[in-house]
C-alpha cells in the first residue's frame, strides 16, 4: 500500500470510527429515556437493562455503517480539498478516481462484511433483545418457540404445534394440538388443516380428534368446522413468531419458501428477504455518492457542510427505502423491485453526478 492510500485510509477510519460511536452514544440515550418508563414500571434490574442496551449495538451499527462510511468520506475528502491537497494531488497527475480509490475498495469490503455481519450476527441480537424485554425484564413466562419447523407453544392445558401463524390475517395452518392426563399419559389429539380467530374463538377447519382411552385404545371423530380449544388470543403467537429482523437472508428464504409452498402470506417475507441483499451494497453506493458529491467544487465548503450533505443525503435514502420496502411487504409493487429501488435511484443520481465531475 502507497503512502498516499495510507494516509487517506488513516484519516478515513479516524473519521468513521467517531461517527459510529456517536450514531450509537446518539440512538442508545435516545433508546433508553424511551424505555424508561417500561424499564421503571417493571422494576428492570440494572444488568438487564445494561444487556439491553449493549444487545441494541449491533442492529445499530448495521443500521448507521452506511451513512457512517458516505460521511466519513465526505469529511475526509472535504478536508483534504480545503487544505489543497487534493489540488497538489492533481498537479502530480494523481486523478480524482484515484485519489477515493483506497476508500472505494475499503467500501467493498465493508459491503461484503455487513451483509455476513447481518446475516450471523444482528438477527442473533435482536432475538436477545426481545428476550431480554419480554422475559427477563417483562416477566413473561417463555411459552413456546419458533424454528422453521413450525411453532411450539405451550398452552393452559396442553402443548401446540402450528407450521404457520399469519398474524395479518390472525390465521393458524397445520395445527396439531396435544392434551394429557395429570400424570402426563396422551389424552387427546386434535389436528386442523386451519383456523382462524373469530369472535374470541379459534374457528377450526378439516379437523380429526384423536381420543385415547383410560385402557389405551383409540377412537377418532372428524368435523368439517369446530371451535379449537385453544384459549391463547393472537398476540400470545405473535410474541413467539420472529420478525424479519430477528431472520438472516437464508432464515428468511426458507421461511418464505415453505409458506410459498403451504399456501401462506410469503410477500412481507420475500420483501425482507430481498432488501437484505440490497441494503449490503448501501455502504459501496453511498461512498461512490460521497466521492462524487464531495470533490465537485474544491474549497466549497468545510466539515460542516459535508456532515450536513451527508445526513440529508443518508436520510433522503432512507425516506425512499422504507417506503419502498412498505410498498413491498403489502404487494402493492414485487419484493424485488421493492427492494432495489433506493439502490436504483442513487446509482442513477451517481452517474448524472459523475459526468459533472472534472477529474
Amino acid at each position: 500500500m502507497k503512502i498516499l492510500d495510507r494516509y487517506i485510509l488513516g484519516e478515513f477510519f479516524r473519521f468513521l470510527a467517531i461517527l459510529l460511536l456517536l450514531f450509537i452514544s446518539l440512538f442508545m440515550v435516545i433508546d433508553f429515556f424511551e424505555r424508561l418508563r417500561f424499564f421503571i414500571s417493571n422494576h428492570a434490574a440494572v444488568k438487564h437493562v445494561l444487556a439491553y442496551v449493549v444487545c441494541q449495538i449491533p442492529m445499530i451499527i448495521s443500521l448507521t455503517l452506511p451513512i457512517a462510511v458516505m460521511i466519513a468520506t465526505m469529511v475526509t475528502l472535504s478536508i483534504l480539498s480545503k487544505n489543497s491537497e487534493i489540488t497538489a494531488m492533481k498537479a502530480t497527475g494523481i486523478s480524482l478516481y484515484r485519489i477515493g480509490a483506497p476508500i472505494l475498495f475499503v467500501s467493498c469490503l465493508i459491503t461484503v462484511a455487513l451483509f455476513f455481519f447481518s446475516e450471523w450476527v444482528t438477527p442473533k441480537a435482536n432475538q436477545k433483545v426481545e428476550h431480554i424485554k419480554r422475559v427477563e425484564i417483562g416477566k413473561k413466562s417463555e411459552k413456546g418457540s419458533f424454528k422453521q419447523e413450525g411453532i411450539w407453544y405451550r398452552g393452559e392445558k396442553g402443548i401446540y404445534n402450528f407450521n404457520i401463524y399469519d398474524h395479518r390475517e390472525e390465521k393458524l395452518q397445520g395445527i396439531s394440538l396435544y392434551f394429557m392426563t395429570p400424570d402426563f399419559h396422551p389424552q387427546t389429539q386434535i389436528l386442523a388443516k386451519e383456523a382462524y380467530w373469530q369472535k374470541e374463538v379459534w374457528e377450526g377447519y378439516q379437523v380429526r380428534v384423536i381420543t385415547i382411552s383410560p385402557d389405551g385404545a383409540p377412537s377418532m371423530e372428524e368435523f368439517a368446522q369446530m371451535a379449537l380449544p385453544i384459549r391463547e388470543k393472537p398476540s400470545d403467537f405473535g410474541e413467539i413468531q420472529l420478525s424479519p429482523s430477528e431472520m438472516g437472508f437464508f432464515d428468511l428464504r426458507k421461511y418464505a419458501r415453505k409458506l410459498v409452498a403451504e399456501g401462506g402470506e410469503a410477500t412481507p417475507y420475500l420483501a425482507d428477504m430481498h432488501a437484505k441483499i440490497a441494503f449490503a451494497f448501501v455502504p459501496l453506493i453511498l461512498t461512490i455518492t460521497g466521492i462524487l458529491f464531495s470533490v465537485r467544487s474544491e474549497r466549497s465548503g468545510g466539515v460542516a457542510r459535508s456532515i450536513g450533505l451527508g445526513i440529508a443525503i443518508g436520510f433522503s435514502y432512507w425516506i425512499v427505502h422504507a417506503f419502498s420496502i412498505s410498498f413491498g411487504r403489502s404487494g402493492i409493487i414485487p419484493p424485488l423491485v421493492a427492494a432495489w429501488v433506493a439502490n436504483v435511484l442513487f446509482v442513477i443520481v451517481i452517474f448524472i453526478a459523475g459526468r459533472r465531475v472534472t477529474t
